[in-house]
């Protein structure tokens, strides 16, 4: 394994353990035989952009989308180019009337991750048109570690579940830690509680009430980091 070099001391122990090598036997016999999102080399895409060190907010969702060219390997994102997909519109839905601001039109959330926000899934891949197709083949032992992982750190983190597989990932989340639940952005589900949820600005409160720096939701296209700091003055209605 190689995600990055943190990440790969943290979860050493994982990459021995049986169910994982039984996974990455069943995922090399799926993407062989059959169309499977995200691209292979996507797979691992979020932990590579946000490193164990880095991590701030964690959004977890259930599965990659199934659509064709839609997943990219971050929950939730699609590349540039691509039609947003419901679940994202309601997100940016939400932010504008969680935090006040239009967010960017950029769909692919690396302005997020940019800013230590791990956008993962419960499971990490996906049959081409079936959804949860993949939740039992072993992803949740691994994304199970991946949150033990961020325990064992000092600095805690703000978790956003979103959904019933998201949400069964709280009873491993340290208390210290801030944890929001809402129903999933989706459309069969928004209106049943993700929507006037606030968060967004309930994730910023708490990481200036721990003394981090607010998250620019709206920001979601890439920019260099410095950019990030000089835009404070931007996030002063969260």
């Amino acid at each position: 394994m190689t995600i990055t070099e943190k990440w790969d001391e943290v979860l050493s122990a994982e990459y021995e353990k049986p169910y994982f090598k039984t996974l990455n036997i069943a995922i090399d016999r799926e993407y062989a035989n059959y169309k499977v999102y995200p691209p292979r080399e996507c797979v691992y895409a979020a932990l590579k952009l946000v490193d164990y060190d880095k991590v701030r907010v964690v959004i977890l969702g259930q599965d990659p989308y199934h659509g064709e060219n839609q997943a990219n390997g971050l929950a939730f994102a699609v590349n540039n180019g691509v039609e947003a997909p419901p679940s994202l519109v309601n997100i940016f839905k939400e932010i504008k009337t969680d935090i006040g601001i239009e967010p960017d039109d950029d769909t692919t959330l690396v302005g997020w991750a940019n800013q230590g926000v791990l956008l993962l899934n419960a499971a990490l891949t996906v049959r081409a048109g079936s959804p949860q197709s993949h939740a039992e083949i072993g992803w949740h032992n691994f994304t199970d570690a991946v949150i033990r992982s961020l325990n064992a750190r000092e600095k805690p983190v703000a978790y956003i579940l979103w959904g019933m597989s998201a949400r069964q990932k709280t009873e491993l989340i340290d208390k210290r830690n801030f944890i929001h639940t809402s129903a999933h952005p989706s459309p069969l589900s928004a209106y049943r509680g993700f929507f006037g949820s606030k968060p967004f600005s309930k994730v910023n409160a708490w990481l200036s009430e721990n003394g981090m720096a607010p998250v620019h939701w709206h920001m979601t296209g890439a920019f260099e980091p410095a950019e990030y700091y000089k835009t404070a003055d931007r996030i002063k209605r969260v």
